[in-house]
């Protein structure tokens, strides 16, 4: 199997963490979002992606371009350890976390919708980076207060074990950080990415550790 991924791509980051976890054996392709006007978009990588996003997997002939049908994927050839717990409600909520961030959260701080505020808005570099800000501190409001509802003990989503949950949301905190977001209001949140960055899974999936990281 291949993955074309890009170091700070929280989405590659996530299918990188589940490879880890899982022992899987990736070939890795580069995918630079920014030089050559973003490789993403060149003919050749459309030809394999249409969407033009990362990351891809190239899998027994097909190819899959979502990260969480990726993560869906491995976890059934690949079963152990699982993504997802057992009990079939706590399956829904790790998928119920994983969603807040992959479908509502992320999408605002893509460099697409980045540059669309520039392109369309005008938006200065300053106003983008309060975007994206406000969009982490509202849904990060929303996802701690699952949490603790959920009974998070702060160290992963939920229970003792690592979730698609905990998958979808550290990188994310990246994205947070990269923002200058302050966490002090997510304690829960910030505990979790504490402590699976203690995971060797998560530490060497993470952007610094990444033969393309810059």
């Amino acid at each position: 199997m291949k993955l074309h991924t890009f170091f700070r791509s929280t989405a590659a980051w996530r299918v990188r963490i589940a490879a880890n976890l899982k022992n899987i054996p990736f070939d890795y392709a580069y995918v630079h979002l920014f030089k050559d006007g973003g490789q993403h978009n060149q003919p050749a990588y459309r030809a394999l992606n249409p969407t033009a996003g990362v990351p891809s997997l190239e899998v027994d002939g097909d190819v899959l371009t979502q990260s969480l049908a990726i993560l869906e994927y491995l976890d059934e050839r690949y079963p152990e350890p699982p993504l997802l717990p057992r009990d079939p409600l706590a399956r829904a909520h790790a998928r119920e976390i994983a969603l807040h961030v992959v479908a509502d959260l992320h999408p605002l701080n893509t460099p697409r919708v980045m540059k669309r505020l520039t392109a369309q808005f005008g938006a200065s570099e300053e106003a983008k980076n309060e975007w994206v800000r406000i969009g982490i501190r509202e849904g990060f409001a929303g996802i701690e207060a699952l949490l603790l509802r959920l009974h998070s003990n702060g160290r992963h989503c939920l229970g003792d074990a690592v979730t698609l949950a905990d998958v979808c949301l550290v990188p994310q905190v990246f994205n947070a950080h990269r923002f200058g977001v302050d966490l002090a209001p997510y304690p829960l949140i910030a505990g979790i990415e504490r402590h699976c960055l203690t995971l060797p899974a998560f530490a060497a999936a993470a952007p610094a550790a990444q033969a393309d990281a810059e």
